[in-house]
């Protein structure tokens, strides 16, 4: 397994994330636990989480996968091998549950939430914890055009930074990371981080793969030049980049089998994509998911590559692609579908 820093932290993560979110809805408590062993056992130490789990996301659920986190913690003892990272949850109209619909990103909604986190997972302190979305109207979840919203009523990033700064000097979070974010609001907490005015940010939690590389605009340069990597969610597009839902299919069990109103990935040009890079794919042996898992890891400006598996074989899979090397024929030929496919999913 291969390590790469976070941030500037001196925390070292494993090159492949253990996405959590199927647990308790998609995935049951002993499902959750059989990941996390398995995932131990090969290397895998760095693990994701957020308050909403399981996701999709409704009241009945809410926290569940936080609760199964902390259930095999208890169990196996095992906290001090494990970056363990979570998210505080901004405003949905879709999720008036969540601290009586009234969550923002301010002192009294994150100090809230983290101590609520904290009880779930049963641990005095995350290495990670992420803004899960911008509390401001911006282009995240599906979008890619930006909308301009004038005299929005907003938690300033200062108040959140400040929040978040006197959590770390509690030492009840190590690091902090935005999640959903845009190029101008990862430099806008930097430039306000360098100004004294909060923790720097590590990690920019954001969707990443071959429908999607939107990332590759604006925010590979600042993760770059600013030490703050991708920890890249969707991979292999919500399982969509496997060639399983081709042609119409839609196998008992999968994901958009059970929940089909996510239509991010099954636009007229995502499906054509998807067509293309699955042939590609088997054209040179290659399972397809390995493919496009492999694409994502071979990224200079990613640290981490978030793996929301259903199953073990789904895990075993997404090992291998970490250690699979995709030639330069096979990657001159994605670049020539994604030349005709450019962003076909936001």
């Amino acid at each position: 397994m291969e390590y790469r820093p976070l941030g500037r932290s001196g925390i070292e993560v494993s090159a492949i994330c253990l996405g959590t979110m199927t647990w308790g809805e998609q995935n049951s408590r002993d499902e959750g636990f059989a990941q996390m062993d398995f995932a131990i056992d090969h290397g895998i130490t760095f693990w994701d989480t957020a308050e909403m789990y399981a996701a999709p996301p409704r009241e009945e659920t809410y926290g569940r996968t936080e609760e199964i986190i902390g259930e095999w913690l208890a169990s196996r003892g095992r906290r001090d091998r494990i970056v363990l990272a979570s998210k505080v949850a901004g405003p949905s109209p879709r999720m008036s549950y969540i601290r009586g619909g009234q969550a923002r990103l301010d002192r009294a909604n994150i100090e809230a939430a983290l101590e609520a986190s904290l009880k779930r997972l049963g641990t005095d302190y995350l290495d990670l914890y992420q803004l899960h979305w911008p509390e401001r109207s911006t282009n995240f979840f599906g979008k890619l055009g930006y909308q301009h919203e004038e005299e929005e009523d907003v938690t300033p990033i200062e108040e959140t930074l400040a929040v978040l700064d006197d959590l770390v000097a509690a030492g009840k979070v190590r690091t902090v990371g935005l999640s959903n974010e845009t190029a101008w609001g990862v430099m806008r907490f930097l430039s306000l981080a360098e100004q004294g005015k909060g923790p720097r940010v590590v990690s920019v939690q954001n969707p990443y793969s071959l429908l999607n590389r939107s990332f590759e605009a604006g925010l590979a340069e600042v993760a770059m030049r600013e030490h703050c990597g991708l920890l890249a969610y969707a991979p292999i597009a919500a399982g969509a980049l496997t060639g399983k839902y081709m042609n119409g299919e839609r196998p008992d069990g999968a994901r958009m089998t059970l929940f089909p109103n996510n239509k991010r990935y099954f636009t007229p040009n995502g499906v054509a994509a998807t067509e293309a890079y699955v042939a590609l794919a088997k054209r040179h042996g290659f399972d397809p998911a390995v493919m496009a898992g492999a694409f994502v890891y071979r990224q200079p400006f990613l640290t981490a590559s978030i793996v929301g598996a259903t199953s073990l074989a789904q895990l075993e899979t997404q090992l291998q692609a970490a250690e699979t090397h995709l030639s330069e024929e096979i990657l001159e030929e994605i670049e020539q579908i994604h030349q005709q496919f450019t962003y076909p999913c936001p």
